[in-house]
């Protein structure tokens, strides 16, 4: 633990943690075990950090529960809402960009990676595996499917359903998501025909 680090009641860090310098951690906040936090970040009441990811196999009629042996990285300079999670990775790790901007209630699961000066805003979802490029701005309630790549200054507008590859610059609404212009165009035509 770095120096003028604040640790808020209630908060538990479990072993094998690195956490920088100026760093401030809020009351009810669950930091699992081989997570590393970089220098001047905030993590707000009751975001839990490094929680194992939603990982099991169907076999022979039950759940079999696959082991998470990754961990979280966060860079420096991020803000972390209250009650969001962040998954540890299965494999390789959960990766949190520089600078990035993260809201209430946020799911981040298991070997995302968020590029640089991203935000992120309240109850979105993204699902594993999905890599997020930089300077990404992502509404809320959206939802982002898993194994998927977003391209660097990409703005998803809120309650948007991410299914596809989304390239770099692209701005995109709806579900499922689609350049902007044509999903306005699609909103303006279903209002005529009522």
């Amino acid at each position: 633990i770095g120096t003028n680090v604040t640790i808020g009641k209630n908060s538990v860090i479990n072993g094998n943690c690195v956490i920088g310098d100026n760093v401030v951690i809020h009351d009810n906040v669950s930091i699992y075990s081989c997570t590393n936090i970089g220098s001047n970040s905030i993590i707000h009441s009751g975001t839990v950090i490094g929680s194992d990811g939603f990982g099991n196999a169907w076999h022979q009629g039950a759940w079999l529960k696959v082991p998470q042996v990754g961990s979280v990285s966060i860079g420096d300079k991020v803000e972390i809402g209250a009650n969001s999670t962040i998954d540890r990775g299965a494999l390789e790790d959960t990766r949190i960009g520089n600078g990035v901007r993260i809201d209430n209630q946020v799911q981040i699961a298991h070997n995302v990676c968020i590029g640089d000066h991203s935000a992120i805003a309240g109850c979105t979802g993204i699902a594993g595996s999905t890599d997020i490029g930089n300077y990404v701005k992502i509404g809320g309630q959206a939802g982002i499917a898993g194994h998927l790549s977003i391209g660097d200054n990409v703005t998803i507008a809120g309650k948007s359903g991410v299914t596809k590859n989304i390239g770099n610059n692209s701005i995109i609404a709806g579900f499922p998501a689609k350049d902007i212009k044509l999903w306005k165009k699609e909103i303006i035509r279903n209002s005529l025909r009522k």
